[in-house]
């Protein structure tokens, strides 16, 4: 079995600021991402990965005036192991509405987006990595552009889902982009662990990333650990802080 590589305080954000492969980066705008008349369809292991891995990016999308689907492959009820505070059948309740708020504080109400759970079990997702692919080939159309957590990303679930994703665009036709959320906590930046050859900087502008800040902070579970069991918090202000750059990187 693989090892967990999301240990510790991770790669900082200063280090990542400072890597020459970041600086190197070339951009891709919208218009290039996803043409006029195809949808974007964002596949999210758990609710808050469409927030931290594209909260910006879907800002644009919508602007652009794409239609945008969103498939929540679990309800994130896995992400506080034993907790008493947040035990299981609270957690499958209350990440979904966190989802729906945080879309909300990016202009996304529900009205503006289609949004499908896909019920699979959270921390199973490889389990079950068939079904998956086969459930997300039936909402795919041929046109669609199709953005997963990437393959390599660290976490089980996020991997699996981007194997399923990668399947499932190969079978409809559907173009694959793949987003890094954990890859930035255990890569190095100056080393050889992210695909540089296939990264893009997606630009985004300060009132931008404000807003994803807002949006990432709708995720009242994930800022909050159960300190009784000495279960820190998902997101701790140093995961957060890598992940709201003023870009996001897509691998193409």
């Amino acid at each position: 079995m693989k090892a967990n590589p999301i240990v510790g305080r991770g790669t900082s954000l200063k280090a990542w600021q400072a890597s020459s492969h970041l600086r190197a980066m070339a951009c891709v705008d919208i218009q290039t991402l996803v043409a006029p008349g195809s949808r974007a369809v964002i596949v999210a292991p758990h609710p808050d990965d469409e927030i931290l891995g594209c909260g910006g990016l879907l800002q644009l999308l919508a602007a652009a005036g794409r239609e945008l689907l969103l498939i929540s492959v679990t309800d994130g009820s896995a992400s506080h192991p034993g907790s008493p505070r947040w035990p299981i059948e609270r957690l499958s309740l209350v990440r979904p509405q966190e989802s729906a708020e945080g879309l909300r504080r990016l202009d996304l109400p529900l009205a503006r987006i289609t949004w499908l759970r896909g019920g699979f079990q959270d921390s199973r997702v490889a389990r079950d990595e068939a079904a998956l692919a086969r459930y997300i080939q039936a909402c795919l159309r041929p046109d669609d552009v199709l953005f997963s957590t990437w393959c390599e990303d660290g976490h089980c679930d996020h991997e699996a889902v981007g194997r399923a994703s990668a399947l499932a665009a190969r079978t409809t036709g559907a173009r694959l982009r793949e987003l890094p959320i954990w890859g930035w906590h255990w890569a190095d930046p100056e080393g050889r662990q992210l695909p540089w050859e296939r990264a893009r900087k997606v630009l985004l502008s300060p009132a931008q990333v404000a807003r994803k800040r807002h949006a990432i902070h709708a995720f009242a579970s994930q800022l909050e650990g159960d300190p009784d069991i000495g279960l820190a918090p998902v997101l701790a202000p140093h995961i957060i802080e890598r992940l709201l750059q003023p870009f996001e990187v897509v691998f193409l």
